[in-house]
């Protein structure tokens, strides 16, 4: 025991240095690329010699974007670019800061002349029933709500559309644009969004706000109209409160940045320009008329400049407005406070979650969670609303701050503590599903007619609840019920065997226990609470956002494990393929604070399909195991799979290795035994296509996932099932917190 003991150490120990010298890729150094090798329409202005500038080039994917980073280099190269001084009209030395008055009850009884606001929301996602509730909860007819939906949530858009249809006072921008985090077509969307407020005529505004679906109010609407009709005057802006050149720095203020390819590529240094204080914040605000009208209709040295300068910026909506606010006439106007908490957490917030999208590392809060309740209570300054809150992370302390507000629920209203979110929608179109999203669903659906079937299992010649399978998916929702994820609900047409009718029903699929804990408690060994294997771990809310971790081929899996605090420990993680082959054995120092780790082996790909077994161990004893599917895919770019692909995507990673080193020797002493059995069978699985590759898959699938239950939208010959808006589990079941009514005599809907 002891020699395989040492035998077992010196290949696991070996493993992160094995690691780490697979993730230092042979890339070229992209400063020492010459920028001629580079593709245009028309050559250059001028010599691109600067590595931010020929880096850039080197990653941009269209020649497009290729043309525009090199116009926008040479042009700053030349001094065309930006302005080197700027005109201050504030007739005050330094930074204005206006003291307010407040306390709780001056905000309640309303004012003789009431202001209106024009409510601007900036949503993108999926989560439409979240929106629609914090619509409910801000709303009022003497309001306006002006909607921009990013270009790339058409789902969500087709639901704003919907919902402004409903309301005089609301409408959706006629235009849309892809609105990067920290993107320079930010503060374009917020400055085109003021023009188009300026120029409704029907809409009587006098204050200007922008929030997005992951906000909430934390006070109601006749107290925010008595705060700002008091202070109508003012502009409520947030700065950053620290030294002035460290923000600069930290903001990125002093380097050139150009958005195209919805990226924001860095080209360079820039000055800043004399004769101004540039400052900045947060990009959530509330700014009057007059300033507004200010900002978009002048022409003055101040704002011409500002916008020439802030189109190649880096989180532009973050300073622009703050600065042209501070060195304007309205600059004693300013108040340093935006009105609204957020969950910061830098610790777990800046973890350069945006590197994909932006040049630059850039910080993000948190989800609001039912322990931060007191925090949104507090009365020491002023506040409306807070952020972020997500209900798919969690709803609950949205249920909360709601009953704080309005009052709770009657006892007994239905889907109070579930939550649905759309992740597919006919309209979408196929094509926006992956392959491997795709054969679940199919899956999913088959796993449901198989239920239907099986539940007149007295009646072999009774084939009303027998059906075929017909068409893709209509709809995809996750389903939460108290902030646990229940499974996926896949909305589906089959055929009716009795009848030869098409049927519309709804397959709820849920997962199986796929983790199991060994580590008897109270040994030194047990602080793993969890362990889960996914792709889209997301650092900063320390879960994968690939909920239910449907997964392919393809896919780059994470491994994550949650702890209690305790004892330093090293545990063992080892991967082990449906064929028994050890793809990956990796050490990892728990210390004693910590409360999660994450690791993504870098394994060859394609990984091989089946069920997955990954074992962790302390002092070679079995701490846990989780089992998990990397599923075989039946479609390939949303066509049924052709033998040819079947193959090289279904036969494991070449040369049957997962990574240069073999861990074959670990086999006997972790006693996994190695059959040729098992390659045989794999061998002959990979060349599966139709009906039998559907069958194999559909065989996978429910050894993680099983069918709970079935219903049918509307007419059905199968006699044991329900209707879905009787079943509380369904999309169609009823959800009055975000379902939208008419306003009532107080102007609400909530």
């Amino acid at each position: 025991t002891h020699k395989r003991q040492q035998q077992y150490r010196r290949a696991s120990q070996a493993q992160p240095a094995q690691l780490q010298h697979r993730h230092q890729h042979p890339h070229r150094n992209p400063a020492t690329a010459a920028s001629s090798e580079v593709s245009y329409d028309q050559p250059p202005k001028c010599e691109i010699n600067g590595k931010e500038a020929i880096s850039a080039l080197s990653r941009a994917k269209s020649k497009g974007c290729r043309q525009q980073i090199a116009e926008v280099y040479c042009r700053h190269k030349e001094g065309q670019l930006m302005p080197e001084a700027v005109t201050r009209y504030c007739p005050i030395e330094g930074k204005v800061n206006v003291n307010i008055q407040w306390n709780e009850d001056s905000a309640d009884g309303l004012p003789s002349k009431p202001v209106r606001i024009a409510f601007v929301l900036v949503v993108h996602g999926r989560a439409s029933r979240q929106f629609q509730r914090l619509f409910k909860a801000i709303y009022h007819t003497s309001h306006f709500y002006y909607i921009h939906v990013d270009q790339r949530s058409n789902y969500l858009h087709r639901q704003a559309q919907a919902l402004a249809s409903l309301y005089s006072n609301v409408r959706v921008t006629p235009w849309r644009m892809a609105t990067i985090w920290g993107g320079a077509s930010l503060l374009t969307m917020y400055l085109r969004s003021m023009a188009d407020l300026l120029a409704m005529r029907d809409w009587s505004w006098d204050f200007f706000i922008n929030l997005s679906a992951a906000d909430y109010p934390i006070r109601d609407n006749n107290q925010l109209v008595a705060f700002l009709s008091k202070y109508r005057r003012m502009n409520f802006i947030k700065s950053h409160g620290r030294d002035n050149a460290r923000f600069i720095r930290k903001q990125g203020l002093d380097r050139l940045f150009f958005e195209c390819d919805t990226h924001m590529w860095r080209l360079g240094d820039r000055k800043i320009p004399n004769g101004i204080s540039v400052d900045g914040g947060s990009d959530w605000f509330l700014l009057n008329r007059p300033f507004v009208e200010y900002v978009i209709n002048s022409e003055d040295d101040l704002v011409t400049n500002m916008k020439r300068f802030y189109a190649y910026t880096l989180l532009p909506a973050e300073s622009f407005f703050h600065t042209v606010l501070e060195n304007s006439a309205h600059c004693e106007t300013m108040v340093d406070n935006n009105l609204r908490i957020t969950n910061w957490n830098r610790k777990l917030g800046c973890k350069c979650q945006y590197k994909h999208i932006v040049d630059w590392c850039g910080c993000s809060p948190n989800d609001f969670k039912p322990s931060d309740f007191h925090r949104l209570q507090q009365t020491v300054r002023p506040t409306f609303f807070a952020r972020k809150f997500e209900a798919s992370v969690n709803q609950e302390i949205v249920n909360q701050l709601d009953a704080y507000l309005f009052g709770p629920f009657p006892q007994g209203t239905p889907g109070l503590n579930s939550y649905w979110e759309s992740v597919y929608d006919e309209p979408d179109g196929v094509a926006s599903l992956s392959d491997t999203q795709l054969t679940y669903y199919h899956s999913f659906a088959r796993l449901g007619l198989a239920r239907a079937a099986a539940s007149l299992q007295g009646n072999q010649n009774d084939h009303s609840c027998r059906y075929f399978p017909m068409g893709h998916p209509v709809s995809v929702h996750l389903y939460f019920h108290f902030d646990q994820f229940q499974g996926y609900l896949v909305k589906h047409h089959a055929t009716n065997l009795a009848t030869s009718k098409l049927e519309i029903m709804e397959t709820w699929v849920a997962p199986k226990k796929n983790f199991r804990l060994s580590t008897p408690a109270g040994s030194t060994s047990s602080r793993l609470q969890f362990a889960e294997i996914g792709t889209e771990w997301d650092a900063k809310e320390r879960i994968f956002r690939n909920i239910g971790g449907l997964m392919g081929p393809m896919d780059e899996t994470v491994g994550m494990q949650k702890w209690n605090k305790g004892p330093n420990v090293t545990v063992t993680v080892v991967w082990i393929d449906p064929t028994n082959v050890i793809a990956a054995t990796y050490d990892i120092l728990i210390d004693a604070s910590a409360e999660f780790t994450h690791y993504r082996p870098p394994l060859n790909q394609p990984l091989r399909p089946g069920v997955w077994n990954i074992r962790i161990l302390h002092n070679w004893s079995l701490m846990a195991e989780i089992r998990f599917l990397i599923v075989p895919l039946a479609y390939n770019k949303h066509q049924p799979i052709k033998q040819d692909d079947a193959l090289k995507l279904h036969n494991g990673p070449v040369k049957n290795s997962y990574m240069e080193q073999s861990f074959h020797g670990l086999n006997p002493i972790l006693n996994i035994p190695v059959s040729l059995a098992y390659v045989e069978q794999a061998k002959r699985n990979a060349a599966m296509t139709g009906s039998e590759l559907e069958r194999w898959v559909d065989s996978l699938v429910g050894e993680l996932w099983e069918a709970a239950d079935v219903c049918a939208l509307g007419p059905t010959a199968c006699p044991v099932m329900q209707a879905c808006a009787k079943s509380p589990w369904s999309s169609m079941s009823p959800d009055p917190k975000s379902q939208l009514g008419e306003p009532r005599s107080d102007g609400r809907i909530r």
